[in-house]
């Protein structure tokens, strides 16, 4: 097998994987309102999302195509320049996952390829237009878009209702929440899972195996991100779940109602016209407007604000990993090269992974009360047991913590004994 080929193989695969981060890293944009008001249980909602996604994946290819030729000059494209920028879009990605940050998943693929494009040929490699404008300005226009509709939604959704008895209007926008959130995951999949085929078809002009002038990436390549995003949206980006859906809005039906109608209706008018926008921007600016329009919510401005600063750094921080990673590969060059450079991201995957795993997320408790910051207010019961602590201690505090209050255990040492002494 010649380098070239094993390369092109490992970009797939990796492209592949990065439609996958995606795919659970943007769950939150269309289900984490529908999952905190109760309009759907969290089980059903990442499986309807994943659904959808799916099938919005086959419904536009617009955006395939400015990510392939509208970002980077296509001719001076190779294939370890476009592993690289997916090395820098799978690690921010998990980065902001594991911190809970709903930060865009698009930008951080466009700075790692970006960034790599840099490291390889210089700046001269970028074509700067169509990142201001196709990346930057519609970033920054949609999102505030988003968040003046939503806003003005919700306004009026509880100004129409307000004669209503609130247990009956909950229960019916509940039902409508169920459309919204639909739509949201149609929309989804047209604009998000086009950048993967993108990056796919832009590494295959790369090899030769399809015209640098063909406007449409191959049948295969379209099915595959279609079903690598639907399932990563299916495992359930708990994480960002929890922040969007918890700890930015207190969000009640017709909020999230109208934060999904507002999300969608720009997000499909986005894939329409090509432009490659942020979803999660779009998505978190509506459910912000949502809580700006509704008297008296409350608004967690702390959390806005990290997020922001998120969105601010994606770009560069990817770049800068994409940066790297094509200096090490291609510095190394060769197969040893290339080696390293796989080995490395697993690496960084698994570290990742294993410290989520400290304080575990989930569909059990990603509901829990909001309590100054992601793992704050998780209940006791749903949280995995104290790493060094005994299991029939952890147990026994399970056992008598009926009251929802934690239930001290006091470690007692007397020489070569250590007793779990349960106070109550």
């Amino acid at each position: 097998m010649s380098l070239d080929l094993l390369l092109l193989i490992i970009v797939v695969i990796t492209a592949l994987a990065f439609d996958f981060t995606n795919g659970f890293h943007d769950t939150g944009n269309a289900m984490a309102t529908s999952i905190a008001s109760g309009a759907l249980q969290p089980k059903q909602a990442v499986g309807l999302s994943a659904g959808l996604n799916l099938i919005g994946a086959f419904l536009s290819t617009a955006v395939a195509a400015t990510i392939a030729k509208g970002l980077v000059d296509a001719h001076l494209v190779t294939l370890d320049l476009v592993f690289a920028g997916l090395v820098g879009g799978i690690v921010w990605n998990l980065l902001t996952w594991l911190l809970g940050i709903p930060s865009s998943s698009s930008h951080a693929l466009i700075g790692g390829i970006v960034g790599a494009m840099i490291a390889a040929v210089g700046g001269h490699g970028v074509i700067w237009d169509g990142v201001v404008s196709k990346v930057l300005v519609p970033a920054v226009v949609a999102t505030v878009i988003a968040t003046v509709i939503a806003s003005a939604g919700t306004w009026l959704v509880y100004r129409i209702s307000r004669g209503v008895d609130e247990q009956h209007a909950e229960k019916v926008f509940r039902r409508g929440q169920i459309g919204s959130a639909a739509l949201v995951s149609l929309a989804h999949g047209t604009n998000d899972a086009q950048k993967t085929m993108g990056v796919i078809f832009l590494a295959l002009m790369s090899y030769g195996s399809v015209s640098t002038s063909a406007t449409l990436p191959p049948l295969w390549v379209i099915v595959s991100c279609a079903v690598a995003m639907a399932a990563g949206t299916y495992t359930g980006g708990w994480r960002i779940i929890r922040t969007l859906g918890k700890g930015l809005v207190e969000i009640k039906a017709p909020q999230g109602m109208a934060a999904e109608s507002a999300a969608a209706a720009v997000i499909l008018l986005s894939s329409h016209f090509g432009y490659s926008l942020s979803t999660t921007q779009v998505a978190t600016g509506s459910v912000l407007g949502s809580g700006v329009g509704k008297p008296g919510a409350q608004v967690r401005w702390s959390v806005a604000g990290r997020m922001a600063a998120a969105w601010l750094v994606t770009l560069p921080m990817a770049g800068a990993v994409g940066s790297g990673a094509y200096g090490l590969v291609h510095g190394i060059g060769g197969y040893l090269g290339i080696t390293v450079g796989v080995g490395l991201l697993i690496a960084a995957v698994v570290a990742i992974w294993l410290r989520s795993r400290r304080s575990r997320i989930d569909h059990t408790n990603v509901n829990d009360e909001w309590d100054g910051d992601l793992t704050g207010g998780l209940s006791d019961a749903e949280a995995p047991a104290p790493i060094g602590r005994p299991q029939p201690a952890y147990a026994l505090r399970t056992a008598f913590d009926i009251s929802g209050q934690s239930t001290a255990l006091n470690p007692v040492t007397r020489g070569d004994v250590e007793r779990e002494v349960v106070q109550s």
